[in-house]
């Protein structure tokens, strides 16, 4: 599939002139003090000349960034260019990375990401049990998780183990609409993540892989891809309306691991003694199906019973 598609919104350029088209697009002129005007509006949004007035450049400057044919923006444009957007703090930090990218030119042939962890990290999933945990890759491969972590996901499990992918999970495995109480905020925060990672590394083979299945695969993913949201969520509390254990509300924890390429933790919690609790204990008593003998890069499965 063509790199424009995957990028969003077509017509060429950069990272950076995409991002800017897509947020001006979100921008109304009475979100930022400005008149409708008269006549029909041709695009949603802000004009490319109302966003440059804003942020105090030349609309023939402000054309060349969108286009991609100026690729030096000074921080103070960049910043001009996240106020008048109404950009939030993480949206302005990718923005600045944007520019940052493509002021660098075109990168070198990227490599492939490990995919395996360090014992280390194997021996603290299996101390968090029963609470649910693993590690996913930056784009949210699974590359090591604990009973719960795995059968959390419902259905997940049934999936062989190179198949397991969150993002790949939410939008295109049966189950996953029905086990989240705001599936639609979870498939967003995960087209965020992937976003945010596309700005920065858009020919990844690893991104561009997944990104092309989901964008024939979903037409949520097609949505959402083209919005070009990159504010993600790293703690709070999930509802789950789980087929084995029923309902329950955990809070989660994320966090990069140091030393790694890109790989972070996700933690699920639940107060001992409470009926969410107990739904964990049942969880980490089952067994992964596909799990082969030596546990194929993974900490151990516990063995057990699927509860009934």
């Amino acid at each position: 599939m063509a790199r424009e598609q995957r990028g969003g919104g077509g017509g060429g350029g950069t990272e950076l002139g995409r991002f800017l088209r897509a947020r001006r697009s979100r921008v109304a002129p009475a979100d930022v003090g400005l008149p409708e005007g008269v006549g029909l509006r041709r695009t949603p949004g802000l004009r490319r000349e109302e966003l440059a007035t804003l942020a105090g450049v030349s609309i023939d400057y402000y054309t060349r960034l969108e286009r991609g044919k100026e690729t030096h923006p000074s921080p103070s444009v960049v910043d001009a260019l996240a106020a008048a957007l109404l950009l939030e703090d993480g949206e302005r930090d990718h923005l600045r990375d944007l520019a940052a990218c493509a002021a660098r030119g075109t990168p070198g042939a990227p490599s492939a990401p490990s995919r395996s962890v360090h014992s280390g990290v194997g021996l603290l999933l299996e101390g968090m049990r029963p609470y649910p945990a693993h590690v996913v890759s930056r784009t949210l491969e699974l590359v090591a998780t604990n009973p719960g972590g795995l059968h959390l996901m419902a259905g997940l499990a049934d999936w062989p183990v190179r198949q397991r992918n969150i993002v790949r999970y939410v939008f295109l495995h049966p189950e996953a609409r029905e086990l989240f109480d705001d599936w639609e905020n979870q498939i967003r925060g995960c087209v965020a993540r992937l976003r945010t990672l596309a700005g920065t590394d858009p020919d990844a083979p690893d991104l561009t892989h997944l990104v092309d299945e989901l964008l024939l695969k979903s037409p949520d993913f097609a949505r959402l891809w083209e919005r070009y949201d990159v504010q993600g969520h790293s703690h709070g509390h999930k509802t789950f309306h789980h087929p084995a254990v029923g309902d329950l509300t955990l809070g989660y924890q994320s966090m990069q691991l140091d030393g790694t390429s890109g790989h972070r933790l996700v933690a699920y919690y639940a107060e001992p003694g409470t009926p969410e609790y107990a739904a964990l204990v049942l969880l980490d008593k089952a067994e992964d199906p596909h799990a082969s003998p030596s546990g194929a890069g993974r900490p151990p499965i516990s063995p057990g019973r699927r509860p009934s």
